[in-house]
């Protein structure tokens, strides 16, 4: 563990968007750079985190064990925030071991992560008390992250995004991989307001019933939001000329790189929404920025 403390920039800053695409629709877009909050616990990573690490420590852990793809962000965040708040963590990767390690996992090793592989056949059943007990007596006691970092303590910690926030506002939006950030912030929500998540992933429809479990499970059950599915740009981590097109141009008008995963789509998706009319003219909307 470092022996200088984390700085977090929280609350995020807020800022308006000037462009004379939503001059012209006549609609005010915040925007909330989460991304900003620390450079390797950015974001949603953060909020999903904070409230977890502080459970971890009050039960006396020391450790952390968690799952993801082989260019998983939270495996990275859940490492670097080992590195900072002094835990062990282990991460358990989705199918076979590759050398050399790709940059996300070189980094994750960096930061102490110590990392174990399963099959697909056998991830795929990651959550059930078989798997969790075999890498128990491999790796002994830990506490448990699960994939994404999305349950009851992650949902606490996003539905602080809203509160931070001290400007009017209609509508508020984020990406969508696992469901906890949209269900954290629309629990996070006042009365009148609304919450729209972009989904990353093609066919994205089943992340309804994850948002609506996520929010049941943490007592938090909403009806104030709601998921748009249409500008996946293929599926997960893929991209289209268009969506390059509109990144570049993006990042000359505004000065933002908007991550092509997530963020991207999200922003874009909004854009679009907002000069097909989806929102009416006076229209005030964030857009949460997560990393």
């Amino acid at each position: 563990m470092r022996s200088d403390p984390i700085t977090l920039r929280l609350p995020s800053p807020l800022f308006e968007l000037r462009d004379d695409r939503l001059e012209r629709a006549q609609v005010r877009l915040l925007i909330k750079r989460d991304d900003l909050i620390h450079p390797e616990i950015p974001g949603n990573k953060w909020r999903k985190l904070s409230y977890n690490l502080s459970a971890a420590t009050n039960a006396g852990h020391d450790t952390l064990l968690t799952f993801g793809g082989a260019y998983s962000n939270h495996l990275r965040a859940t490492a670097a925030a080992g590195y900072y708040f002094g835990f062990r963590t282990i991460g358990v990767v989705r199918g076979e071991e590759h050398l050399p390690l790709n940059p996300s996992l070189e980094y994750a090793t960096r930061r102490g992560m110590r990392l174990t592989y399963l099959d697909r056949t056998t991830y795929r059943e990651k959550q059930s008390l078989t798997v969790i007990e075999a890498l128990r007596r491999e790796w002994g006691r830990f506490y448990l992250l699960p994939e994404g970092g999305s349950n009851s303590l992650a949902l606490k910690g996003c539905a602080e995004i809203p509160e931070e926030i001290d400007a009017t506002f209609d509508v508020i939006c984020c990406a969508v991989g696992t469901g906890g950030t949209l269900a954290g912030i629309a629990a996070g929500l006042r009365e009148g307001q609304r919450a729209i998540g972009f989904s990353a992933l093609k066919g994205g429809d089943f992340l309804a019933d994850d948002v609506a479990r996520l929010q049941s499970e943490a007592g938090l059950a909403s009806a104030n939001w709601r998921i748009e599915c249409a500008y996946h740009f293929g599926g997960f981590a893929k991209t289209t000329p268009q969506l390059q097109t509109f990144i570049d141009t993006f990042a000359e008008r505004h000065g933002i790189v908007l991550d092509r995963v997530y963020v991207a789509k999200m922003m874009f998706g909004i854009f679009d929404m907002i000069q097909t009319g989806a929102f009416p003219a006076g229209a005030t909307m964030v857009a949460v920025i997560t990393g």
